[in-house]
């Protein structure tokens, strides 16, 4: 297996170098087919590795690259870890990038520069594949600032667009807000254990369970503090609630970006990081329950303000943001391995709803705000399709003990998971998550009535018709001149049906191996020792009451009918509802002035600092002495002495017996 891992993890990264340094020399069709290849050919491998693990024929294996630091009593090797946790991320990202790479064949077809979009796809998928492969916490920080860079790069790849500029400047503070928190639990960590190795650390947690250490001039519990520390790492990286300020800002990139990174990848490294470190976790409870608060609330917060977006990108951007809270509570209750299943199934219909945007978008002429959207089933039906299947996966549609769509069988395990708990942070966690599902449904509802049925708007629309050619040639189907809706091609489209297939199976068929045979010796123990695994969990939350089951599916069903009265049956109800609730929509809408509140506290205190720098530090002090001082008195000296550089000898010879003579005065009296 060591030469497939190798393959696997470096075939991104060559195919990013290639494409980089050859740009426009190679061309975009050779570029983008290196990139593709490359990630295809990563895809195809990971899935034997991953099959392996489930059907018990593949072991946990460490494949060793080079020799990386030795430095007194820290020494580590850049190794490649590969187990079932391992396994799973491989096929989530390698599968994802590849098909995001395919789409953006068609998606970016008209960019003048294609080969760069391409390098930073490559470059960013090995990144996250340095993060999940890491056997110590270094090189986990290696792959973790990776993507921070590649996401920088992609989020902000139409530079001459300021708001992109704006979107990846902010994604890269925030991120480096989460970070330093992150190197502060790295470095409490191998000050406690005196070693990097993630095994070697994991084996010694349980000992440090009790402990104190001094932090801040107080006696705290060691594990507590160090797994606070690295939570707020994953917060930042995850889009948490209070470091959840950039996440939808960052779809001011192009649309496959929004679908790799931030749906199905570079988000979810929070929740692998807490996975990964569960044995850690589970020695401080107190950082337990900070991730089950945090990520309820942000699962409930998110959600409130996509009932109330109008871009399209925006609105599956805080469902993101919400699902990212699901998985986190399902952590932080000890179901690592429901929230690993989400992430799992998420990454396949989240995935499906972004590149559906995408192509909504692309038939649209770039169009994002679902106000000029309506009847688009008739028009691109392939795209509504595959957005239905992610819509009815997303909000958790099946029927208990039959079939559901991947939503219903993660999801669900999270609410029962949180209620079996039993603890009153659980508690407050299912009541949050089952509230969150409800205006799940509505918003993911509200966005497939708005986009899908209805007027088509876009016929009256001059936002979308005043920029497009009107001769008929040029118009599509519509020979009146008009712009027209057209399906995408077809490297467009073949990601989103492959997509498909996984939001409609990938709940019913992996639910078993990733929830219960984890414990099932017969089928090999599917996650071996790599996360932790409570199996009085499992069994407790296969046990809770009907109604705990029930749930998710009513209140999906109650969010689903509040939508259709509200776009369809009555669409005069929200405008009826702004004007009656103007401030709590107000609220909501403007994403509870966090954007204010933090430009207010953080950003105007800075530039004003920064000015207070630059004028009295560099104008008025630097400058002041420097360039218009010393500097202008070394320049105006030798204007002075320059008046005297005659170039005759003579003149010369003159001066020197002057001085001469002036100095045997000075000397003799």
């Amino acid at each position: 297996m060591a030469t497939q891992i190798l393959i696997i993890v470096f075939a991104p990264l060559l195919a990013s170098i290639i494409a980089g340094l050859g740009n426009r020399a190679l061309g975009n069709t050779v570029t983008k087919s290196i990139t593709t290849g490359a990630l295809f050919l990563s895809a195809i491998l990971s899935w034997p590795i991953f099959i392996g693990f489930l059907t018990g024929t593949q072991t946990a294996e460490v494949v060793p690259v080079l020799q990386w630091v030795q430095s007194g009593d820290m020494s580590f090797d850049w190794a490649l870890r590969v187990d079932a946790l391992t396994a799973v991320m491989l096929v989530v990202i390698n599968s994802v990038s590849a098909l995001v790479h395919l789409y953006s064949w068609g998606y970016m077809e008209e960019d003048p520069d294609q080969p760069r979009f391409f390098a930073y796809l490559s470059l960013f998928t090995f990144a996250m594949l340095m993060l999940v492969t890491a056997d110590n916490l270094v090189q986990m920080f290696f792959g973790w600032e990776g993507v921070g860079l590649a996401s920088y790069l992609l989020i902000g790849f139409w530079f001459k667009k300021p708001s992109a500029n704006a979107a990846a400047i902010k994604a890269f503070v925030v991120n480096r807000v989460g970070d330093l928190g992150f190197m502060l639990g790295i470095f409490g960590t191998f000050l406690v254990f005196n070693t990097t190795s993630i095994p070697e650390i994991l084996d010694a947690a349980p000992a440090m369970s009790g402990t104190t250490i001094t932090f801040l001039g107080m006696r705290l519990y060691t594990m507590d503090i160090l797994c606070i520390l690295l939570f707020i790492g994953a917060m930042g990286k995850s889009a948490q609630l209070g470091l959840h300020t950039w996440l939808p800002d960052a779809m001011e990139g192009p649309t496959p970006v929004s679908a790799l990174i931030h749906a199905a990848t570079m988000v979810t490294a929070g929740v692998f990081m807490v996975c990964r470190l569960s044995p850690m976790f589970e020695t401080a409870p107190t950082a337990l329950m900070i991730v089950t608060v945090i990520g309820a609330a942000t699962c409930f917060f998110a959600a409130t303000i996509g009932t109330t977006q109008w871009d399209i990108k925006r609105v599956i951007a805080y469902s993101t943001c919400s699902q990212l809270g699901y998985m986190f509570f399902a952590a932080g209750v000890g179901a690592y391995g429901v929230a690993m299943f989400h992430l799992f199934t998420h990454a396949f219909f989240k995935a499906l709803l972004f590149l559906g945007a995408g192509s909504v978008i692309h038939a649209m002429h770039h169009e994002q705000d679902m106000r000029y959207y309506g009847n688009l089933r008739k028009e691109i039906p392939v795209t509504f399709w595959a957005m239905m299947a992610g819509t009815l996966a997303i909000t958790g549609v099946g029927v208990l003990g039959v079939f559901g769509f991947a939503g219903f069988y993660s999801k669900d395990a999270i609410l029962e998971a949180a209620w079996a708990r039993g603890t009153g942070v659980a508690q407050f966690a299912f009541w949050a998550g089952a509230i969150a599902a409800l205006l799940t449904s509505f918003y993911s509802w509200r966005l497939m009535f708005l986009t899908f049925w209805g007027k088509p708007r876009w016929i009256e629309s001059e936002h979308i018709q005043h920029s497009v050619h009107k001769t008929p040639e040029e118009a599509g189907e519509d020979t009146t001149g008009g712009y027209h809706p057209h399906e995408s091609p077809i490297t467009m489209l073949v990601p989103l049906g492959l997509l498909t297939v996984g939001a409609v199976f990938a709940g019913y068929v992996f639910k078993y191996p990733f929830i219960d045979g984890a414990s099932d010796t017969v089928n090999g123990a599917f996650w071996g020792g790599s996360i932790y695994f409570n199996e009085n969990l499992v069994h407790a939350l296969h046990a809770v009451p009907l109604w705990v089951k029930l749930t998710a599916t009513v209140v999906m069903i109650v969010g689903f009918i509040g939508a259709y009265v509200a776009y369809i049956a009555k669409p005069d109800i929200p405008a009826k509802f702004v004007g009656t609730f103007g401030a709590l929509h107000n609220f909501v809408f403007r994403k509870w002035y966090f954007d204010e509140l933090y430009n207010a506290i953080f950003v105007k205190p800075a530039f004003w600092f920064g000015r207070q720098f630059w004028k009295l530090g560099d104008i008025g002090t630097i400058d002041r002495f420097g360039p218009n001082g010393v500097a202008a008195m070394v320049q105006r000296g030798s204007v002075a002495a320059k008046s005297i550089q005659s170039g005759y000898l003579y003149t010369y010879a003159l001066i020197m017996l002057l001085g001469l003579i002036a100095a045997v005065t000075y000397v003799l009296l």
